[in-house]
């Protein structure tokens, strides 16, 4: 199959020639590249990957330095580009990460919380984690609810455990959803302090990372991205 990206890269790196500030960032913050650069040009770009000398789907960039020789450097895409139509926002949140990372543009504050869609779906999943996995023994009461009406509610969990000899102690599926919903929770904690502005706005995404997951991440990132293609395109 083709390369819808790789078909187009002489045109891109063209275009790319009218931004060479852009690229100089590029081979400065994901290239590691220390000194003085000169001068940058893509020579090359594609979204799969080559047998030849590059095996990883990305940009090629020749760079020059003011006391070396020109070299040059492999910057690969992650997550792949899917398409052509990904090419243009992809290459403008690059720029806004890299001058970020160089100092050269304020990291995008996000001041509101939102929930996203997937967020339900998660819901559903914990609900139904705890409801197969841990039901609470026959005859539990439930603050004024009685025993029958749980021992009810709970029986396609009771008869699916019995059939199958599926279960988790209560203590036990707590121990596990803490633990990986903690460490989503500690990646938001650090997304937010890079990013979010406001400890309400803060402590309404760590606490909804810790209750519904990676959808309240990924929905930040996806925000973060999107302020950064925002002011990019007003700078430019």
């Amino acid at each position: 199959m083709s390369d819808p990206v790789a078909s187009k890269s002489g045109f891109l790196c063209m275009y790319m020639k009218n931004h060479p500030d852009t690229l100089v960032a590029y081979v400065k913050y994901f290239g590691k590249v220390e000194g003085n650069v000169l001068t940058a040009e893509m020579s090359s770009i594609d979204s799969k990957a080559g047998l030849g000398q590059w095996t990883s789907y990305g940009m090629a960039l020749v760079y020059k330095l003011k006391s070396g020789q020109p070299d040059s450097i492999r910057v690969s895409f992650d997550p792949p580009l899917s398409g052509y139509e990904e090419v243009k926002p992809r290459l403008l949140n690059m720029k806004a990460e890299a001058q970020e990372g160089l100092g050269m543009l304020k990291a995008p504050q996000i001041t509101t919380f939102r929930i996203p869609r997937m967020a339900a779906f998660t819901g559903i999943m914990v609900f139904f984690y705890f409801y197969f996995l841990s039901p609470p023994p026959l005859g539990t009461t439930f603050l004024s609810v009685p025993a029958t009406s749980v021992d009810t509610f709970f029986s396609p969990a009771h008869a699916i455990r019995n059939a199958t000899g599926l279960g988790l102690s209560f203590r036990t599926a707590c121990a596990i959803f803490v633990t990986i919903h903690g460490a989503e929770t500690l990646y938001t904690w650090s997304l937010c302090k890079q990013y979010v502005k406001g400890t309400i706005v803060t402590a309404a995404y760590v606490g909804s990372t810790m209750i519904f997951g990676f959808p309240m991440w990924i929905d930040l990132k996806r925000r973060v991205q999107q302020k950064r293609i925002e002011s990019v395109m007003k700078a430019e």
